[in-house]
Order: structure tokens, then C-alpha cells, then sequence
């Protein structure tokens, strides 16, 4: 639409470094989301090496492979790779024409939920191997995320009553999955019994774990976590439902990273307390080429916020071989920091595996 009408406003572009190829504005932009489908590509590699050693292993009835250690599972870390190719597809695919239509919509902001989302699972699966979601209901819920987020677009700015409806399922699910969390799986309501059982059940459990057993509960690190988990998640519900941000798929991006990084931190401390060693190189890695990366995001070299002009001020130079501007940094290093997330999940708990499951602690 830009080359046949001419118009510039249409797309936020950062005109000062626009280098463009073809019908392309801004290949530049594009160009620099390589970096997300090369590194998907190597951690898919990385993983499926792990994977075949592992048959081998089982093959030869290897006692290590098969009583040792945290039971191996790379389903997950497969769809995290396929996950983090895509998130540089559909980013490229944005930037053909970044504009607030096209932030909203595209689909690289739902494969951030997907990411945020697998990561958690895989968390949880590694010390829950046995009652782990499976995968019909996580990608429903997923669906789910992402069929709210559009209405959210549309509706959310405005619309009083779908910020409520919208805190409330918020608030819901946090304590649906705290119950999840805490009972690690074993509660469970009768749905079918109509003679109120479902409400006597419920009943029995406050009266349980919530008045008798208040002072000192049965799972007290995983309490914690759970109180401030739902700390966290209803404070940002009264937020949302208080300011109404204008951009929902960033509101909903951050429940989900702040969720990540509230159990990732949770699970690294309960390790430390275990004794074993943490992956300490990838996760000072990770966290350094994070900071980089966010230094160059928030530089801001245009904003669909405000009017074209407005954006065009915020325009600069290219930063790097007269080429790539500084959104194109934050593209390169953030697929690195993302390469180096999944390596700490992939090696988190590489020291267990000359321990005997039975012996492993459950958090």
C-alpha cells in the first residue's frame, strides 16, 4: 500500500536508517530477525543430540539413563525451538509495515505468549514429569490467551466491563493453577455430584488448610511462591483494570513474562538450598545479553502511539555498518538471549543425573 499510494504515514518506519530492497521499506529490519530462526534452528540440533544419546542410552538399558537423574522429556525443548524460528518469521512479517494494526495482530506477540508459556511447562515438568499438562489443554490454553488478546484489542480501550470480566479470569486462573500448583495435581471437585458436593469438598479444604493448619502449612516453600505469585498477578489485574493500558498484548505479555521469571527464580533458589550447582555461565550470559538487549528496545526509534510526525522525530542514524539501527541490535541480541534462556533450561539440572530419582526432592 505504501509504494502504490505513496503514503508514508501508513507504516513507522525509522526513515533515517530504511534501507530498502524490492517492495521492502525497511529490509534492514527484516534482515536483522535471521538471528531468531538461525538460533532456533541450533537448539533444535543441540536438543536432538541430547535426545538420540539419551535412546542409545536407553537402548543399552544404561541404569544411569533409566533410574537416574531427572526423567528426560524434549517435547517441550522441540517446540521451544520451533517456537523461537517462528517468533523471527512473524517479527520479520511485522516489520514489512510496523504500525498499531499490525502490533496488535501480528502473530509474533502471540508466539511471545507461546514461548513465556512453554517455558513455564517445561518448569514444571521437569520435577512433575508424571502429572504434567498435556498437550491438547496447554495449546487450548493458549488459544484461549490468544482469542482474548484480540478481544482485548478491540473491546479493552473502551469497554469498562471487559476489563472486569478480564481481571476476574485473571484473578480465577491465578488461584485455579495455585490450587494446581500447591495439591501438585492431587486436588480434585467432583463436578458430576449434584448433592453439593462440590461445595462441601471446597468447604473442607479452606477449613483444612486455611484455618487449621494456617500457621504452619504443609508445603510452606511452595506456599511462598504462591503468595506472591498471586500478589503479583492481582496487583496487575487492579492495574490493568484501574488504567486500562491502550496497548493489551504488551499488558498480557507482561503477566506472562513476570509469571516466568517469578517460578524460574523460585525454582534456582529451591535448587541452591538442595546444594547442587546451577548453569551459573548461561544464566549470567542470559542475563547480561537480556540488559543489552532491552537498553536497545527502549531506545525507541519510532512509536505507533503517537502521530507519524511525532515518530519521525524519534528517528536516528544506523548504529551499526552504516545499516542497522538500533532496533535491529535489540533483534540480534535478544534472539541470543533467548538462545541462552533455553540452555538454562536445557542444562538446569544436568547435576542431578547421578541421582537416584526416588532421592531427587519435588518443588
Amino acid at each position: 500500500v505504501v509504494n502504490v499510494t505513496g503514503n508514508q504515514d501508513i507504516c513507522y518506519y525509522n526513515f533515517l536508517c530504511a534501507h530498502p530492497l524490492g517492495v521492502l521499506s525497511a529490509f534492514n529490519n527484516i534482515l536483522s530477525n535471521l538471528g531468531h530462526v538461525l538460533l532456533g534452528i541450533l537448539f533444535l540440533l543441540i536438543v536432538f543430540r541430547r535426545d538420540i544419546l539419551h535412546q542409545r542410552a536407553l537402548e543399552a538399558k544404561d541404569i544411569f539413563a533409566m533410574e537416574y537423574g531427572i526423567p528426560k522429556h524434549f517435547g517441550l525443548f522441540y517446540a521451544m525451538g520451533i517456537a523461537l524460528m517462528m517468533e523471527g518469521v512473524l517479527s520479520a512479517c511485522y516489520h514489512v509495515c510496523p504500525n498499531y494494526s499490525n502490533f496488535q495482530f501480528a502473530a509474533d506477540t502471540s508466539f511471545m505468549y507461546i514461548i513465556a508459556g512453554l517455558c513455564m511447562l517445561k518448569l514444571y515438568q521437569k520435577r512433575h514429569p508424571d502429572i504434567n499438562a498435556s498437550a491438547y489443554s496447554a495449546y487450548a490454553s493458549f488459544a484461549a490467551v490468544i482469542m482474548l488478546t484480540v478481544l482485548g484489542v478491540v473491546l479493552g480501550e473502551n469497554d469498562v466491563w471487559f476489563w472486569v470480566i478480564f481481571s476476574a479470569i485473571h484473578v480465577l486462573a491465578s488461584l485455579a493453577l495455585s490450587t494446581q500448583i500447591y495439591y501438585m495435581g492431587r486436588f480434585k471437585i467432583d463436578v458430576s455430584d449434584t448433592d453439593l458436593g462440590i461445595f462441601r469438598r471446597a468447604a473442607m479444604v479452606v477449613y483444612t488448610d486455611c484455618i487449621r493448619q494456617c500457621s504452619w502449612p504443609l508445603y510452606k516453600d511452595r506456599m511462598l511462591l504462591l503468595i506472591a505469585g498471586n500478589l503479583i498477578n492481582w496487583s496487575i489485574a487492579l492495574f490493568g483494570l484501574i488504567y486500562r493500558p491502550r496497548d493489551f498484548a504488551s499488558y498480557v505479555l507482561v503477566i506472562f513474562i513476570g509469571n516466568l521469571l517469578l517460578y524460574l527464580a523460585f525454582y534456582i533458589i529451591m535448587k541452591l538450598r538442595e546444594g547442587p550447582s546451577v548453569p551459573f555461565f548461561c544464566i549470567i550470559a542470559t542475563v547480561v545479553m537480556w540488559a543489552a538487549a532491552l537498553y536497545f528496545f527502549f531506545q525507541n526509534l519510532s512509536s505507533w502511539e503517537g502521530s507519524p510526525a511525532e515518530s519521525r522525530e524519534k528517528n536516528r542514524e544506523c548504529v551499526l555498518l552504516d545499516f542497522f539501527d538500533d532496533h535491529d541490535l535489540w533483534h540480534f541480541l535478544s534472539a541470543i538471549a533467548l538462545f541462552f534462556s533455553f540452555l538454562v533450561l536445557l542444562t538446569l539440572d544436568d547435576d542431578r543425573d547421578m541421582v537416584r530419582r526416588d532421592q531427587i526432592p519435588v518443588f
